[in-house]
């Protein structure tokens, strides 16, 4: 292995040690009044985004080594979706963290961005050429919003995740010391609503974007694609949610059952469509 590769591979692992160690923390910090972990997961979650920023600079000097491919970012491969999936939801919740102390929530969070690094370390970084097709600056405008609407929905599921458990934990007889330390309920609620309407919001601007670019590239902005179809009805779900709330009254335990059964169908779109898709497959070399 040569420098070329070997710095952003220790660039990318560093980060997936730091995110993890910060996941770590944020699971003891559920069973301790430490502040001093709560205090580490944050600092350790701030390295692991700087030896992330890192890496991505890294695999764009490479990635530009090819003149075809200058002023795009490596994020229509695998593990460049998946990287900058990581990325964003760890920085969305050390913003979150930093602003409001919610930083029990690491806990319920931070797995995806582990989750996601470990998936993209399996895959492999695509450092050829970019296809014709792609070569538009709608490719670092379109998947990039996307991507980060994904993670708002994570979020969403993790914040539902500990509404349920809090839940439980307020109508058991015995509630545990957990009961105490975390968000009221309604404040959970609260900030469960308030996730899936900026989810919503960014799923359709980035979808309308999709249509746009296939405007211009094809002619139509819609073509029954399987991953399109796919992804309207992830849209339509998210919808179907925030309606029912709104004129249905959908709340706490409810609301949490109907927007993850969005969220399931968002990932089969991220995991299982992009693979089958004729115009949305990953590229690789």
């Amino acid at each position: 292995m040569d420098r070329a590769t070997r710095v952003p591979k220790i660039l990318f692992l560093s980060a997936v040690v730091l995110y993890a160690a910060s996941w770590a923390l944020g699971l003891a910090f559920l069973k301790s009044r430490d502040e001093r972990l709560a205090d580490w997961q944050w600092t350790l979650l701030g390295g692991g985004l700087l030896f992330h920023l890192a890496d991505f600079a890294g695999a764009l000097h490479g990635f530009w080594t090819y003149p075809e491919n200058r002023f795009f970012f490596p994020i229509h491969s695998l593990h460049g979706a998946l990287s900058w999936l990581a990325f964003a939801n760890a920085l969305i919740f050390f913003i979150v963290e930093g602003l409001t102390r919610l930083r029990i929530l690491g806990a319920f969070v931070l797995p995806w961005t582990v989750l996601a690094m470990a998936a993209a370390a399996l895959a492999a970084p695509q450092l050829g050429p970019l296809p014709v097709k792609l070569q538009s600056y709608w490719l670092d405008i379109h998947p990039m919003v996307l991507l980060v609407a994904y993670t708002a929905c994570a979020n969403a599921f993790g914040v539902g995740v500990v509404l349920l458990i809090q839940e439980r934990q307020i109508r058991s007889r015995m509630p545990g010391e957990l009961c105490f330390r975390l968000p009221a309920l309604e404040d959970l609620d609260r900030l469960h609503r308030h996730l899936l309407t900026v989810s919503f919001l960014i799923l359709s601007v980035g979808i309308l974007m999709g249509a746009h670019w296939a405007l211009r590239a094809w002619g139509r902005f819609w073509g029954w694609d399987v991953k399109e179809t796919a992804a309207a009805i992830a849209w339509l779900l998210y919808a179907g949610c925030l309606a029912m709330h709104r004129w249905r009254n959908l709340r706490g335990k409810a609301m949490v059952y109907a927007s993850t059964v969005a969220f399931a169908w968002l990932l089969f779109v991220f995991f299982g469509v992009n693979f089958i898709s004729e115009r949305h497959q990953f590229f690789a070399n």
